[in-house]
C-alpha cells in the first residue's frame, strides 16, 4: 500500500530570492511575476490541470514547492551571479520594473541596465536542488 500523502523528494528545487528590505505588498509582487515565466520555459514544473467534485476545471499548477529567501542586496546579487554562471533557469526583477506599468516597459527597463549593474528586488531559479543549495547560500528561508 502506497501513501498517495507521502512527501515526494525532487530532484530539482524551485527557489524565490527576494531583497529583505522589500515592503509586503512588494514581496508578493514581486514573487507572483518571478514565478509566471517558469512554467513558459520549464514546462515539465507543471502539473495537470485541477478539477473539483463538480468538475468545475481549474489551471495547472507547479506540480513542486517553491521556496522563497529572503537575503540582502549583497546576496541577492552574488546568487544572481552564480545564477548566471551556472545556466540555471532565471528569471529577474529590478527594482525599476516598479515604476513600470506594462510587460514592453518591464523588458526596455531590463535592457536599459548591464548585468552587473541591475538594482535586482528578486530572482527565481530552477535546477538541481544541489546548485540551487550553492546558488541561494547565504540566504534565509522567508519569514
Amino acid at each position: 500500500m502506497t501513501d498517495d500523502n507521502a512527501p515526494v523528494r525532487f530532484d530539482t528545487k524551485i527557489a524565490v530570492l527576494l531583497r529583505d528590505d522589500l515592503e509586503t505588498w512588494q514581496r508578493l509582487n514581486v514573487t507572483a511575476f518571478l514565478v509566471s515565466g517558469l512554467g513558459t520555459q520549464v514546462p515539465e514544473v507543471i502539473g495537470e490541470p485541477y478539477a473539483d467534485a463538480d468538475d468545475t476545471p481549474y489551471l495547472p499548477m507547479f506540480r513542486q514547492p517553491v521556496l522563497v529567501f529572503a537575503g540582502s542586496k549583497e546576496i541577492l546579487t552574488g546568487a544572481h551571479a552564480k545564477a548566471v554562471s551556472r545556466g540555471v533557469t532565471l528569471s529577474v526583477f529590478t527594482s525599476d520594473l516598479f515604476a513600470t506599468g506594462h510587460d514592453e516597459a518591464n523588458r526596455a527597463a531590463v535592457r536599459a541596465v548591464r548585468r552587473d549593474g541591475m538594482d535586482l528586488v528578486g530572482l527565481a531559479v530552477h535546477g538541481p536542488r544541489n546548485v540551487v543549495d550553492k546558488i541561494l547560500k547565504g540566504a534565509s528561508m522567508h519569514p
